[in-house]
């Protein structure tokens, strides 16, 4: 049986991107369920999914899991063949780490760098404290490119969760045009390329809907 996963509009929703760039890029099979966040009825119908009535959602048989990062790990017990963490136990404890910290942190690069597929705003929200997010997000990737240059062109060499917890940020820093040190550019134009990346963006520039709390900038 094929997952079903629920998510929002691909051009604003990070979180949804999160799991469903996962499952597409490893063609693991899934039903998309989209619920614009511009519908008078999105709380009502994301609670008949998840009692959170937030997407993303995960939901196998009668199973339901939700929120990005637990999605991942049940994905993981799911699927261990496809090694979604790193295999090294310092590896795996560093590809958490930096998820975890993109899973709680980086507010201030959140809030005045919204996800914006379609649009761009070269130079906005570049204040200083979203400098320091940006810094330390940097400061990720250029440390696990160096060690991982060698066995792949993702954070740790293949793709794993962290990139998945990343790739919004990589669409940010596009839409914001956030200048990158060669490697850590390197690094965007590979999570830019992939197929299933292409796929969510085509289909986030058809979307036609516009939310304005996601807009400050227009």
């Amino acid at each position: 049986m094929a997952y079903r996963l629920i998510i929002g509009n691909k051009n604003y929703s990070s979180w949804s991107l999160r799991p469903w760039l996962l499952l597409r890029h490893l063609n693991l099979p899934f039903e998309e369920v989209w619920i614009s966040f511009t519908s008078a009825e999105f709380k009502a119908r994301a609670l008949e999914y998840s009692p959170s009535g937030k997407v993303p959602v995960l939901v196998d048989g009668d199973i339901t899991v939700w929120d990005s990062l637990s999605i991942f790990e049940y994905l993981a017990e799911r699927h261990p063949a496809l090694n979604l963490w790193p295999q090294a136990p310092a590896e795996r404890a560093l590809a958490r780490s930096i998820s975890a910290e993109m899973h709680s942190g980086f507010m201030n690069l959140r809030n005045l760098m919204p996800m914006n597929c379609r649009k761009r705003f070269p130079g906005k929200g570049h204040t200083p404290e979203v400098l320091q997010d940006i810094a330390r997000i940097i400061s990720i990737w250029q440390d696990c490119r160096a060690k991982h240059a060698a066995s792949g062109p993702f954070l740790f060499g293949h793709f794993t969760i962290a990139d998945a917890m990343y790739a919004p940020v990589v669409l940010r820093f596009r839409t914001y045009a956030v200048g990158l040190p060669a490697e850590s550019q390197a690094y965007a134009d590979a999570i830019l390329a992939l197929p299933a990346m292409q796929e969510w963006l085509a289909v986030a520039a058809a979307e036609g809907q516009t939310l304005a709390h996601f807009e400050p900038y227009s």
